[in-house]
């Protein structure tokens, strides 16, 4: 039971961050009948820098969750990808298949965060706003974690925690484990418009940036985004990986501002449909942060580096690791933490991530290389994109949407290749 031990509140398991990957970890937690304390630093609504989108991937996991999805509980629903490169688009539906739903959702994150803490309280955790966890406690004679203590000196005590705590997780490094400089890492930022696109059925993708008329001016190193939200206003953004040789040079902000003075006016992406602050955040990639056990500490989403490194998407990761890790824990509770039995099922965990996503992060980092050479990209858009076999097969390798039982030709080659990628 949740108490009070020496001024310490105890519970079986900690989760250090109420984002996606900390909710939904404490959501399955609860659910396996385990006391789970939750700690969020600030207090809901609050605002999270992200594209606000969900491909068929994250809608699955929210379906697992039992959130109410429809657009009549303010979700907005879209068919597809829209790729614009060369001054032209192409329309991908998100392809049919056995494994995930035909369709994706967006929402604000203000919203979206709250509603999965708001289902993670009634699963049975408990949730603590304004716990700024600061450091670990540490046994100092076995070294596992035993707690945390937050930034108003308040001690939680736990045999098991769960980092969940974002790029920065202030927990992984109080335990010594460090970013892996030499994996890839994005920046992003992002703002919101008022826009008659709001309603579009296709969240959109742009791998190409002019700085004016495609074709005749010069390319931006970055991708960008346009996410329709049903609510007025699209969610609009771009991104830099760090295998660019403008990475930390540019002004990201004016970046953002030349893009859209160069979308067409009636999108109405112009400063005075701007609707809050150009804010930023880091894109921890390809599992950038590991291990990912340690000690009685599970990493997930983004304290995991858990980010895809073809897309930029996070969330869908997060909460799938989450529920990885929290099947990991329960095993784990319930043989006995601290006996051998019990490691077993608790490094079973970083085992799983690297089976399931190792290969295909691996050949992510390749991507990311590749992508960075802007003759490279040239090329890609001159002669790949027109070519639906092509998009199709690449809808497929960015989101990682594939069937794994009797899925079609490019399902068989995605999984293939990604089985055969080493997993580092």
């Amino acid at each position: 039971m949740t108490g009070s031990e020496s001024g310490a509140i105890t519970s079986d398991v900690i989760v250090v961050g109420a984002g996606p990957a900390g909710s939904a970890a404490a959501t399955y937690l609860a659910r396996s009948g385990l006391d789970v304390s939750l700690l969020e630093k600030t207090k809901f609504p609050r605002e999270k820098v992200c594209g606000d989108g969900l491909t068929p991937r994250g809608t699955k996991q929210l379906i697992k969750l039992g959130v109410d999805i429809s657009t009549q509980n303010g979700w907005a629903h879209q068919r597809g990808l829209r790729f614009w490169a060369g001054g032209r688009h192409w329309d991908l539906d998100w392809p049919d298949l056995v494994d995930y739903p035909g369709f994706g959702v967006t929402r604000q994150r203000a919203d979206f965060d709250q509603i999965l803490a708001e289902n993670a309280v009634a699963s049975g955790a408990k949730l603590y706003e304004l716990a700024n966890v600061t450091e670990p406690v540490i046994d100092p004679v076995s070294d596992r974690i035993t707690g945390v203590i937050t930034k108003d000196g308040q001690r939680f005590s736990a045999p098991l925690v769960v980092a969940a705590d974002g790029n920065s997780t202030r927990i992984s490094i109080g335990m010594g484990i460090n970013r892996r400089e030499k994996l890839p890492m994005g920046v992003a930022v992002r703002t919101y418009y008022k826009s008659p696109l709001h309603t579009s059925p296709y969240i959109e993708s742009w791998p190409e940036l002019w700085t004016g008329k495609p074709g005749e001016s010069d390319l931006l190193p970055g991708y960008g985004w346009i996410f329709p939200l049903g609510d007025g206003t699209c969610n609009v953004g771009l991104g830099i990986l760090n295998t660019s040789k403008a990475f930390g040079k540019v002004d990201y902000k004016q970046m953002l501002k030349v893009w859209m003075d160069n979308t067409p006016a009636e999108w109405g992406f112009r400063d005075e449909n701007q609707v809050g602050r150009v804010l930023g955040a880091a894109l921890p990639m390809a599992f950038n942060r590991m291990p990912h056990y340690s000690r009685g500490l599970l990493l997930v989403g983004d304290a995991g580096g858990m980010v895809s490194p073809f897309n930029g998407e996070g969330i869908p990761y997060a909460m799938e690791s989450a529920e990885m890790a929290a099947e990991a824990i329960a095993e784990a509770h319930y043989r006995g933490v601290g006996t051998p039995s019990a490691e077993k099922a608790l490094h079973g965990y970083p085992a799983r991530l690297r089976e399931t996503w190792g290969g295909y992060y691996s050949l992510g980092r390749v991507f990311t290389k590749i992508i960075a050479q802007p003759a490279i990209m040239k090329a890609c858009v001159r002669y790949g994109l027109p070519r639906k076999v092509v998009m199709q097969f690449t809808l497929k390798m960015l989101s990682n949407l594939t069937d794994h039982k009797n899925g079609d030709i490019y399902d068989r080659i995605v999984n293939g290749l990604s089985k055969i990628a080493p997993a580092t």
